[in-house]
């Protein structure tokens, strides 16, 4: 083949300076490779599929009104409550709890992830040191000398390596690991408002039922004088053996009752004892009264964003930002991946000449890879990551749904408890009156001590289911204060963009 009459100069004029200056054909080769190398992965570079994730449904007015201002509560609110027991309580819970601990060990977790994330993107220095015994083989491309031969083989090198984030994948990857690390904080402040809300319905649960074994106590009292009036009447010849075995019935019955809440008063101080990570016996003596509390009175017009401070929608929303800079993560895999790696040491063939000047080495540039072909790995990869993320949406809309729904139905609770509680006067008042009839028509003997007794029945059958409306007021208060994100505030970091609005297609 005869050669082109430029390359014939190029090549005949080889030690001119002119020849020299222009570039060799080796040098000319190497950047027509590079260009063709350039064009091939340009060629070769995987289009990942499009991926729009379902959109969010925001739960706008499903039963809390709108309003221009809301009422903040405080972090420790149950400092409010006036009773400085059940405080030592809350606080005993929120230090020891080892469901609390649990999910504190996962911030912890997710917190190392994110530094991990970090390091991720910044160059890695290394050193080794090595000294082989080797036995070279008679058949291979070792020189004559050597074949046959067994030797020591030393190397003592540093190394270093950075890969460029040219297409933002470690970006992507520490917004996603600082997405994950939000909403375990997030999650820890939603188990610290569940355990205090948890710690304080249990109490006023026990001092609802010691106080309901109380007044049984006062009605077994009140029974046991209708008993003795009874059976005073029977041997007079006023009343049968019918009204006595009704009276002396009426006894047993009561005492039942007693018991119960006694069994059911202890079932609330081992609650207690077990939220509180303390042994059974730290609170057995545990006997709070509900006049010592001061339960916080909510509005019953709330404004809906109060529960854009619930921890739990917080946690939901930031696991859906994780989850967009997943996908982001997975379709940053179809891209190129540039690494900058460096290489010098020393290397010899004996250990005797590893320190010798003749024995140093070095490398360094850069290597490209891009995935061309893997059967259909990374898409399936960014599939998962887009069902991930439909996931999250859906976990966020579910806690959205599960949070107006909570809000809504103790709101009502409290005001079927209110109307109840009025009723409930009425017919409380009503019984006291007729109860002061009694006595009066009593001393003026125009009826029996059996009429008094039966007023007096009233009363405390009254007195009793207004306790109970009382106590189930003091529950859903609480209840509701945990609804609403029981004062919990979202940390005032900076906010990815992307987080502001997790329901959008990306």
């Amino acid at each position: 083949m005869t050669m082109p009459k430029q390359i014939k100069l190029e090549h005949a004029s080889a030690g001119s300076p002119a020849a020299r200056a222009r570039p060799s054909r080796r040098a000319i080769g190497g950047a027509r490779g590079v260009c063709v190398l350039l064009a091939v992965v340009l060629a070769g570079c995987m289009t990942p599929p499009e991926v729009v994730p379902t959109p969010a449904r925001a739960p706008a007015s499903v039963g809390i009104p709108a309003a221009s201002s809301a009422t903040a509560l405080a972090a420790d609110w149950w400092t409010g409550l006036g009773d400085p027991t059940l405080t030592r309580l809350i606080e005993t819970a929120l230090a020891g709890s080892p469901g609390l601990r649990v999910v504190q060990a996962r911030l912890a977790r997710a917190q190392a992830g994110v530094e991990a994330t970090r390091a991720d993107a910044g160059p890695t220095l290394g050193a080794s040191a090595s000294g082989t015994r080797q036995r070279f083989s008679e058949n291979g491309l070792v020189p004559g000398a050597l074949a046959g031969a067994t030797r020591w083989v030393g190397a003592v090198q540093a190394s270093a390596a950075w890969e460029i984030d040219f297409f933002g994948r470690h970006e992507v990857a520490l917004r996603s690991a600082l997405g994950a690390e939000q909403a375990a904080a997030a999650e820890v402040q939603a188990a610290r408002v569940l355990l205090a809300s948890d710690v304080a319905r249990v109490y006023v649960r026990l001092a609802g039922l010691l106080e309901q074994r109380a007044l049984m106590q006062r009605v077994l009292a009140q029974r046991a004088a209708v008993q003795a009036l009874v059976r005073q009447r029977v041997d007079a010849g006023l009343d049968t053996a019918f009204e006595q075995r009704t009276a002396e019935g009426a006894l047993p019955s009561v005492r039942r009752q007693i018991e119960a809440l006694e069994g059911e008063a202890q079932q609330a101080r081992h609650a207690l004892a077990a939220l509180t990570a303390q042994p059974p016996d730290a609170v057995a003596g545990l006997a709070p009264r509900l006049a010592d509390l001061r339960i916080v009175e909510v509005p019953e017009h709330l404004p809906a964003d109060l529960l854009a401070r619930r921890a739990d929608i917080h946690a939901a929303r930031w696991r859906v930002e994780s989850a967009v800079q997943d996908v982001a993560s997975a379709r940053a895999d179809f891209l190129p991946n540039v690494n900058l790696s460096a290489l010098v040491g020393l290397s010899a063939l004996g250990l005797d000449r590893v320190l010798r000047a003749g024995s140093r080495q070095y490398a360094v540039g850069p290597a490209i890879n891009l995935p061309i072909f893997d059967a259909g790995r990374l898409r399936a990869r960014l599939s998962g990551r887009a069902a991930d993320l439909d996931a999250a949406i859906e976990a966020y809309n579910q806690a959205m749904v599960e949070a107006v729904h909570d809000v809504v139905d103790q709101i009502s609770l409290l005001q079927s408890v209110a109307r109840q509680r009025t009723e409930q006067d009425a017919a409380l008042g009503a019984a006291r009156s007729a109860l002061d009839v009694a006595r009066d028509r009593h001393r003026a003997g125009l009826v029996n001590r059996l009429a008094v007794l039966a007023g007096e029945s009233a009363v405390l059958e009254r007195q009793a289911t207004a306790l109970e409306l009382e106590v189930r007021g003091a529950d859903a208060r609480l209840a509701l204060i945990r609804a609403l994100g029981g004062g919990y505030t979202a940390p005032a970091a900076p906010v990815p963009a992307s987080a502001s609005a997790p329901v959008a297609a990306r």
